[in-house]
């Protein structure tokens, strides 16, 4: 379920709050794929068939990333039994920058019903800048994390029983943006 509501954490993570469902607007460059719903031009058809399903879920994630992004990729993980799903936002690129420098959000959302040991990692294209990360046990979603250059980097996505299990539910690395 795409709920991105946090009433069970466990482990280090401060728990984050849902703050609304309002969307910013809309860049001329976005597609709207449902009502209030919009996904960034390079999304994949894949990302708009999520958010055209879930437009609840795109809108909290938009809410939990804050004002100024908007979705730029959604799969579900590790396959189409959806234990997890993994969204990344971004915001427009700046003025003088490039696409890698563009701001960058993820959330991992849990879709199984019970808590897990998660792991979040949301990396920059710039090696000198340091990974976000945000793991510990959660019955909702991991993140957000952010980068504030975030665009051509790549996420993590893990989910586990537990921190400590040999082996994981969900193990994937991702580009955090559609880069040529």
């Amino acid at each position: 379920m795409f709920t991105f509501a946090r009433p069970v954490v466990m482990g280090a993570a401060a728990a984050v709050g849902v703050l609304g469902f309002a969307v910013p607007q809309a860049q001329a460059a976005d597609v709207t794929v449902a009502p209030g719903v919009t996904v960034t031009a390079k999304a994949d058809a894949n990302t708009r068939a999520i958010a055209k399903a879930n437009p609840a879920a795109v809108a909290a994630g938009t809410s939990l990333c804050g004002a100024g992004y908007t979705l730029n990729y959604a799969e579900r993980l590790p396959d189409e039994s959806r234990k997890g799903t993994l969204f990344t936002y971004a915001k427009p690129i700046p003025p003088g920058g490039s696409y890698n420098d563009i701001p960058t959000c993820a959330i991992f959302d849990n879709n199984t019903g019970s808590a897990k040991y998660m792991k979040l990692k949301l990396c920059s294209n710039y090696t000198a800048q340091p990974c976000s990360v945000n793991e510990g046990t959660f019955s909702q979603y991991a993140g957000p994390v952010f980068q504030k250059k975030g665009g051509c980097g790549y996420v993590y996505a893990i989910m586990k029983t537990s921190k400590g299990a040999s082996s994981a539910i969900i193990d994937a690395k991702r580009g955090a943006t559609a880069c040529d």
